[in-house]
């Protein structure tokens, strides 16, 4: 049974990172946008630079209502100046102040990893701001490695 502790205070530093963002539709082919961000990072001459980072979060459309925003990053050996769409590319971001939390099980019970941090927020009155990373270290098999991180709005 896999062990959830949470830490409160984590620092999330990202540098060099391609940027794609994905429709809830394609989701299922995250694996080959992944594999295609490498290529392109390839491409300009530089190298992928540990594992792929899922960005969740929340934004308001045209007509005032939230869409789900999802965004596939990669870090890279070096900044990439000319960027094609769909790609953008960011020299840093840095997101202080996280709740965290490392999962290591399978993939389909992943979201309980998510269910702790936001059940801790709740239960210890700490605001989120609603948006999540998750960096994949591992993945194999049905098995899954990931850190996740929580801004907190406080």
């Amino acid at each position: 049974m896999p062990n959830l502790t949470i830490s409160y205070n984590r620092v999330l530093k990202l540098t060099n990172i391609l940027i794609t963002e994905l429709s809830i539709y394609m989701l299922t082919n995250a694996v080959i946008t992944s594999e295609q961000m490498t290529n392109y990072i390839k491409s300009k001459g530089f190298q992928p630079l540990g594992p792929h980072i899922q960005y969740n979060g929340l934004a308001e459309n045209n007509a005032g209502e939230m869409d789900m925003v999802i965004k596939l990053m990669r870090q890279a050996t070096g900044f990439i100046h000319h960027i094609e769409k769909p790609y953008k590319m960011e020299s840093v971001i840095r997101v202080p102040n996280c709740l965290y939390i490392r999962y290591c099980g399978p993939m389909e019970k992943m979201k309980f990893a998510y269910d702790k941090l936001a059940l801790t927020a709740f239960e210890e009155d700490i605001p989120l701001k609603g948006d999540s990373y998750s960096v994949f270290l591992n993945e194999a098999d049905d098995q899954v490695t990931a850190d996740i991180f929580m801004e907190r709005a406080d």
